[in-house]
């Protein structure tokens, strides 16, 4: 995520662990004692960040999101959503993430589940119970008018209508004014989209286009994004868009649309940056981690731009910015492939794309270089924002604050001045292949870094991830 000033807090985050099980079994009904015991799928990840979000007792594979989307009608969303998990433990009762809107049916497995409603709680019973490793599928009809989420520092996120359409972005806990989900990074899934919009509209969604049919007045369109993705990376902008496809030199398939009312960017200056920029990063990073990759600019005042998978999301100013294209596009690499377990650790994400952005700088002769940037935050000693607040602990009211970004960025560079060249990007690369499409802790990044650099790092990162002080010494 890029913000137009010092990176601030957001409202409530979350951070707990999900237990995983990658078994693809079918469904599993009840033969066993275990099975039939009642058991019941955490209502919270227990995340200090944002209590409430996220649940337990499943692993979601995969997402069908059918929607039909009416801008500034009621109901503006009607959908079918079909949640696809593998069940942790056996469970006699499990939650879904949704905020507000109207549930009219549930089925788990085809059969009528009943289920209950509290604040953003969807609780389902199975018409029987599900055991250890079940694969079953969740369906839930819904529809309404999903609330944006107003937070005192960041405003307005989530669901956001615009002059034509609607704009998501997600970032941390939007997903779920919109889908019932397991709204927690950690949970990440394959998705498949079918929108249907007012004819005349496009609507626009993660991953590869796979259809489009038009039926009266309405068109509808197919997406879908194969990869794992956790569900604040997901994305649907419904307007009228001009738009640009084709491929990068170096072969990866793009897809730029912008708002023709925006004036500050075209489709195809949107699109010629992010073709320089994915092979460029490619290069330094490792293979673009995607089946596609691009970009929307709508013409909505958001005071964010988001890296929303395959697609990220920009207002008029941040669409225009090729540093600020340049920081979404490295979370392709650093937060969408590799995705943080918890939300303490989104240094791995922002002090990552903050180091790319002085990267890019450097690189495209546009900005000061990288080192220039590191010089002008360490003279500041007396910023408190940037010296006591730890940026791989920085607590929920400063998650995405200036620390975490610029620190976070500086830690990079410090450690490349200690390790060299070689061995910092050798780390980089090393980071995006063997978590690619994962999740990952800042213990594990400290410990590939030692791997590759042969170097005792404890102290290094003690002082630059976890210290309360400007460090002067490392």
């Amino acid at each position: 995520m890029s913000l137009p000033s010092p990176r601030l807090p957001l409202s409530a985050l979350l951070v707990g662990v999900l237990t995983a099980c990658s078994s693809n079994g079918g469904s599993a009904r009840s033969p066993t004692a275990a099975s039939v015991a009642p058991a019941v799928g955490a209502v919270s990840a227990g995340d200090a960040y944002v209590p409430g979000d996220g649940n337990g007792g499943y692993d979601v594979q995969h997402y069908s999101l059918d929607l039909r989307i009416t801008p500034k009608a009621t109901p503006e969303l009607a959908g079918t959503a079909t949640v696809t998990a593998v069940a942790t433990g056996p469970l006699t009762r499990f939650d879904l993430d949704l905020t507000g809107l109207n549930v009219s049916e549930v089925t788990v497995d085809g059969r009528t589940a009943s289920y209950t409603r509290r604040d953003s709680e969807l609780t389902v019973t199975p018409a029987a119970p599900i055991a250890r490793g079940g694969r079953f599928a969740v369906r839930v009809r819904y529809s309404g008018i999903p609330r944006q989420i107003d937070d005192p520092v960041l405003g307005r996120y989530g669901w956001l209508s615009t002059s034509d359409g609607v704009f998501t972005g997600d970032e941390p806990s939007g997903a779920h004014t919109w889908f019932p989900s397991n709204d927690h990074p950690e949970d990440k899934a394959s998705f498949d989209f079918r929108l249907t919009v007012p004819h005349g509209l496009t609507a626009i969604a993660n991953g590869i286009q796979t259809g489009t049919a038009t039926t009266g007045n309405s068109t509808t369109y197919r997406w879908r994004e194969d990869a794992p993705m956790a569900t604040y990376l997901a994305m649907v902008d419904v307007g009228r868009f001009k738009v640009r496809t084709g491929r990068t030199p170096g072969g990866v398939p793009v897809y730029a649309a912008v708002d023709p009312t925006v004036t500050t960017t075209t489709a195809d200056k949107l699109y010629d940056t992010t073709a320089r920029v994915v092979d460029t990063w490619a290069k330094l990073f490792g293979p673009y981690p995607f089946a596609s990759a691009g970009g929307v600019v709508d013409n909505l005042q958001v005071g964010f731009a988001l890296e929303t998978q395959t697609k990220p999301e920009y207002g008029p100013a941040m669409g225009a910015d090729p540093t600020t294209i340049a920081h979404e596009l490295s979370h392709q690499w650093f937060g969408d492939s590799v995705t943080v377990t918890h939300w303490s650790d989104i240094w791995l994400n922002e002090g990552f794309a903050t180091y790319a952005e002085w990267l890019w700088g450097e690189r495209s002769g546009t900005g000061p270089s990288v080192q220039a940037q590191f010089d002008q935050r360490y003279r500041q000693t007396g910023s408190p924002d940037l010296w006591t607040v730890p940026p791989a602990a920085p607590g929920r009211a400063q998650l995405f604050g200036r620390s975490v970004y610029e620190r976070g960025g500086m830690t990079l560079h410090a450690l490349r001045q200690k390790v060299g060249d070689a061995k910092f990007f050798a780390i980089l690369r090393a980071w995006t292949s063997e978590h690619r499409h994962g999740n990952a802790t800042t213990g594990q990044f400290i410990a590939l870094a030692e791997r590759v650099s042969g170097k005792d790092l404890g102290r290094f990162f003690q002082v630059w991830l976890y210290g309360k002080k400007r460090p002067t010494s490392w």
